[in-house]
């Protein structure tokens, strides 16, 4: 998308959104380390089947006891698939050569909020009592995907990490990830790293001054469809 100067004071000249996508889309990556020494793999379901794979890839490497798939039908898959996304994602790891037996799926849940609860809640009724995770979800959610699980998984002591597909800015989009809704969505999410630890949803992260004013000039552009 290309903007040019709106009546109302809006940017000035020809906007194009990349450079401050790019920020965005580095700034919600945490790039931590990995450790294979944790309980289970815990994927959180979307519309992008590469985290599926990378989740998969992640346990045949050797990473976890588990492998965790969380997801119902949420507002980005409504009507994409015939069944919930965290079974579409299980049939994928499957197919990987995941054994069925090591996996868990909850199908129920449509926000990351719920994924933690229903997840806690099947493991409990499972009396599987799992102490850490890696967390994998969509590069432009990593940090918020991360907040959330550090403030609402109900044992504080539980030890979270997290990853996603290893792409750069300029190789993630693709036809079922456009880039203007990939922008949209990385727009909303720092909206919501601000104001949701005020609300008890996460605990607190920094926005530096950069990527704060990068997604407002996205906001100004237009890139204002998943906004809180």
């Amino acid at each position: 998308m290309t903007t040019t100067t709106s009546e109302n004071g809006g940017l000035q000249g020809t906007y194009d959104a990349s450079k401050d996508a790019e920020i965005l889309y580095n700034y919600h990556q945490l790039h931590m380390t990995l450790d294979k020494d944790v309980d289970a793999v815990f994927c959180l379901c979307s519309l992008d089947t590469r985290v599926a794979e990378r989740a998969a890839q992640l346990f045949l490497d050797g990473y976890g006891s588990y492998l965790i798939f969380a997801g119902g039908v949420g507002r980005l898959t409504q009507g994409r698939y015939d069944k919930p996304e965290a079974q579409v994602f299980a049939d994928i790891a499957i197919g990987m050569g995941v054994p069925e037996e090591k996996l868990l799926v909850e199908p129920l849940s449509t926000n990351t909020g719920e994924n933690v609860r229903f997840t806690y809640a099947l493991l409990r009724e499972k009396g599987l009592h799992l102490n850490s995770f890696l967390l994998v979800q969509k590069p432009y959610m990593e940090r918020r995907t991360y907040a959330t699980f550090k403030k609402q998984w109900p044992d504080p002591n539980t030890r979270i990490l997290v990853t996603s597909p290893q792409f750069k800015w300029t190789e993630y989009p693709n036809n079922d990830n456009p880039r203007d809704l990939v922008i949209n969505i990385a727009v909303g999410d720092l909206i919501r790293i601000r104001d949701y630890p005020s609300r008890g949803f996460q605990i607190p992260q920094d926005i530096p001054d950069e990527v704060w004013e990068a997604g407002q000039r996205l906001i100004r552009a237009g890139y204002d469809s998943h906004l809180p």
